[in-house]
């Protein structure tokens, strides 16, 4: 071995280990760095969540929107905590303001949409439409010179190109029965109310019935004039009808349900974590005090429909007739965000008078939340009052004393079971296929001239009775696809050919002309018009 690879060997395992030493020093002088470029995102004051952005932000292999990012994350922070709180992005905050202040910026008119036409079927008094002449059954063939008849067109597309700004213009061309030509109309937007209260009617000469949708800024100014037409009318008893109402705001119902208490008495009262307990009582200024009140929920009936609701049960004012309702009892504050946005932000709950939560549970997830009406369903309850069982830890008494439950919504004094007894495999048909409404629209629109000399509902049934058009439905509907079943009929003949009356009166005469008709298939108002003419109402 010659000198030169003895001197290798020797200083091989020398170099080795120095490259060794090399390595850990750079390693460590590297780890050193990189943990001094962390630091300015390790700082105590940092939220874990700003640690990430930016980290994401001055590290991530790709660039990103971080505004986006935050947006698309903030839902999913949200729904660890409640089904209620929430968070609306700026997109969405116009609709959301427009569905609370009760109007919005358009033309004024209702519309259907069949065979890919756009019809007016009503126009709203005082609006933009009717000034100018725009009339119901109306063909809406273009908008701003665009084609949107025979295009596939949807509601939401419509609504897109009709609304609008007040102040702002939009042209549209109409085609009008009996005029060869197109009507050009430039009609400038204005704002157009969305009605809380669907209809007030005298259903008897001593009972009145309220249909109240929502709760919005001008509810309890609509509220009150629906009362002073049943008052000026001498009404006696009153039905509000608060099914589907999926709530809205505290104010307005507040406002609503003290016409019907003593002053003082307690209508309803918020507590939370950070809340202090809140009280809300009775002005006494009430137009109903003496007048028997009845008071009709579903599983939909949710939010201010359940205070409203609990209110009335609690101070044994009246009786609540219908089926259990949804169970919303959480307290949400707005609060906007610089740019446009907004969270709704849980901080309280609901109590009853009697001191009930009204908030059902939501411990298993929004998932469970959500699909328990289904639930409901499955397990028997919209049929049977006895499928629903209550622990004694939820009892409550009202003010006189009688037992009431808590646990999540409001159980009815009165329950009425869903009514299916006239439903068959006919109806199922004729009902998936949408005849009864299509064939109601087109009778409505082909004999609008005759129809509108009629002016309330009694007269137009007495007139659609006698036109015979349940037997020219059932032709229609066999050539819809749903041939002629007598055996269904016989089950579901009163249902339908009063579902033809009352959607032809709608297409004329508005809701008035509707739910006076509809009332006769109603099967929980009919139990409330028996339950408020008995003795079983409260002193």
């Amino acid at each position: 071995m010659d000198k030169k690879n003895r001197r290798l060997i020797t200083w091989t395992p020398v170099l080795l280990a120095f490259a060794i030493i090399v390595g850990i020093f750079i390693g460590i002088v590297l780890q050193r760095r990189q943990q001094s470029a962390f630091d300015h995102v390790k700082s105590p004051g940092n939220s874990k969540i700003d640690l990430i952005l930016n980290l994401v932000n001055d590290y991530y292999v790709d660039s990103v929107n971080e505004k986006q990012l935050v947006n698309n994350a903030i839902p999913d922070i949200l729904k660890q905590l409640d089904p209620h709180t929430t968070y609306i992005p700026k997109k969405d905050m116009k609709e959301v303001n427009e569905e609370m202040s009760g109007n919005f910026g358009g033309i004024g008119v209702q519309f259907s949409i069949q065979n890919d036409t756009v019809t007016v079927v009503d126009v709203i008094s005082g609006g933009p439409s009717q000034k100018l002449g725009i009339q119901a059954g109306d063909r809406i063939v273009m908008v701003n010179d665009t084609t949107i008849a025979g295009v596939g067109i949807t509601n939401d597309k419509v609504i897109q190109k009709l609304r609008g700004k007040k102040g702002t213009h939009v042209k549209v061309s109409i085609a009008r029965r009996g005029i060869p030509n197109l009507i050009d109309f430039d009609i400038t937007r204005g704002d157009i109310p969305l009605y809380s209260v669907d209809v007030s009617y005298m259903i008897d000469k001593n009972t009145g019935y309220v249909k109240v949708g929502r709760f919005a800024e001008n509810t309890y100014t609509e509220f009150m004039k629906a009362l002073d037409k049943l008052n000026q009318d001498s009404v006696k008893n009153v039905i509000i009808d608060l099914r589907g109402n999926p709530g809205g705001y505290l104010a307005a119902v507040i406002k609503m349900v003290s016409e019907f208490l003593d002053k003082g008495e307690l209508i309803v009262y918020t507590k939370g974590l950070h809340q202090p307990k809140k009280m809300f009582r009775a002005d006494g200024k009430g137009s109903m005090l003496g007048k028997k009140v009845v008071v009709l929920i579903d599983e939909f009936s949710a939010s201010a429909s359940e205070i409203f609701s609990g209110a009335i049960q609690d101070n044994d004012r009246g009786l609540i007739v219908g089926r259990r309702s949804f169970g919303k009892g959480l307290v949400q504050e707005q609060i906007p965000f610089s740019d446009g946005s907004a969270m709704r932000l849980t901080v309280a709950r609901y109590y009853t008078p009697s001191g009930r939560c009204i908030q059902k549970p939501y411990d298993e997830g929004n998932k469970a939340y959500y699909q328990d009406i289904a639930r409901r369903f499955k397990h028997g309850e919209f049929e049977q009052r006895d499928s629903i069982h209550f622990n004694d830890s939820l009892k409550y008494h009202t003010r006189l004393g009688r037992v009431v439950y808590g646990g999540g919504g409001i159980m009815p004094d009165v329950f009425v079971p869903a009514d299916t007894t006239g439903f068959s495999d006919y109806y199922g048909k004729i009902t998936s296929k949408g005849l009864v409404y299509r064939y109601a629209f087109d009778y409505a629109d082909a004999h609008r001239e005759v129809l509108s000399k009629l002016k309330d509902a009694k007269a137009m049934e007495a007139y659609l009775n006698k036109q015979d058009v349940f037997a020219k439905f059932i032709r229609f509907a066999a050539k819809n696809g749903v041939p002629r079943d007598s055996k269904g009929l016989k089950i579901s003949g009163k249902i339908i050919k009063t579902q033809l009356n009352a959607y032809i009166a709608r297409n004329i005469l508005g809701e008035e002309g509707f739910y006076p008709i509809i009332k006769e298939i109603d099967t929980t108002l009919q139990k409330a018009i028996s339950v408020i003419e008995s003795d079983k109402m409260p002193d």
